[in-house]
C-alpha cells in the first residue's frame, strides 16, 4: 500500500532552517520517518513553500510513516491542529482513466544529456575523462528550455498538457496572425538553483529546479500510474519528481 503525507514545518525554528535550506539534510528526515526500508523502494517528497510562513512537505511512501521527528523539531509539536495527515494513495490510482482530466504539480530537475556542453566544471571535465564518458548532464537554467523539457515528455509519463482555454475575442479583434504553437495549460511557478555538499565530500553539489503546475489530460493509466509512483526525472532524493493530482475545479472540468 502506498502513502501520501502532508507535514507542516516551522520555518521560525532553527531545526527547520537548516532542513528548508538543504535538501539532503531534509532527504535525511523524511528517510528516517519509514521504517522496514525495501531494497528498490521509492520514496518521493517535495517541498511547498508557497507561503513562506507555512511550507508544507509531501511525501509519497511505501508504507505507512510517523512524521513524530519532523513535527518534534522542526513543527508546532503543542500547539492545536493536525500536525500531519497521512491519506491511502490507492483511491486516487484507481480514479485513472484515459481523458480523465486532473489538475497538477511537479518540481523536477530539467537536464539535458550532451557530448559536447558549452561549459564543463574542470571536475566534471576530469571525471569524465577518467570514467570515459561521452556524455554530460547538463541542467536547463532558463524558464524556455525549462518548460520544453516538460512538455516533450509528457506521452512518456501517461498524459498531454490541453491547449489553454481562452474566451472568444470580440468581434474585430481576432489576431490576425498566430505566431508559434498555442499555449498550453501549464506555467512554471517557481525555479530556483541551490549549491550544497554531501558528507564526506568537499566537491559541492548543484540543484536546478522548476515547478510545475497546470492541467493533464490522462492519455496511459499505467504510464501515469508509473510516473506517480516511481517519480520524474533526476534527483529524486532531493525533493523532485513527486508529481501530485488534484480534481479540477467544476467549471474547469
Amino acid at each position: 500500500m502506498t502513502y501520501l503525507s502532508r507535514v507542516r514545518i516551522n520555518p521560525l525554528r532553527a531545526a527547520s532552517r537548516t532542513l528548508l535550506a538543504n535538501p539532503r539534510a531534509l532527504h535525511g528526515a523524511v528517510m528516517a520517518g519509514v521504517p522496514d526500508q525495501a531494497p528498490g523502494d521509492r520514496i518521493l517528497w517535495r517541498l511547498d513553500a508557497d507561503h513562506p510562513r507555512r511550507p508544507v512537505l509531501l511525501v509519497l511512501t511505501p508504507a505507512k510513516p510517523d512524521w513524530t521527528h519532523i513535527v518534534e523539531q522542526a513543527g508546532w509539536p503543542d500547539a492545536d491542529g493536525e500536525h500531519y495527515a497521512i491519506r491511502d494513495y490507492s483511491p486516487l490510482i484507481a480514479q485513472l482513466a484515459t481523458g480523465r482530466e486532473f489538475g497538477f504539480r511537479l518540481t523536477a530537475s530539467p537536464v539535458q544529456n550532451t557530448s559536447t556542453p558549452d561549459k564543463s566544471s574542470p571536475h566534471r571535465t576530469k571525471t569524465a575523462a577518467e570514467l570515459h564518458h561521452r556524455s554530460y548532464r547538463i541542467a536547463h537554467r532558463t524558464a524556455a528550455q525549462q518548460l520544453t523539457w516538460f512538455l516533450e515528455r509528457t506521452p512518456r509519463w501517461g498524459f498531454t498538457v490541453p491547449a489553454a482555454r481562452t474566451d472568444v475575442p470580440a468581434p474585430g479583434l481576432e489576431p490576425s496572425t498566430t505566431d508559434g504553437p498555442p499555449a498550453q495549460e501549464v506555467r512554471i511557478t517557481d525555479r530556483s538553483r541551490r549549491t550544497f555538499t554531501k558528507p564526506g565530500t568537499r566537491t559541492p553539489v548543484t540543484l536546478t529546479t522548476a515547478t510545475f503546475e497546470g492541467r493533464l489530460r490522462i492519455t496511459d493509466p499505467d504510464l501515469l500510474q508509473t510516473a506517480l509512483l516511481g517519480g520524474i526525472g533526476p534527483s529524486k532524493a532531493y525533493g523532485c519528481g513527486l508529481l501530485t493530482l488534484a480534481p479540477l475545479p467544476s467549471g474547469q472540468r
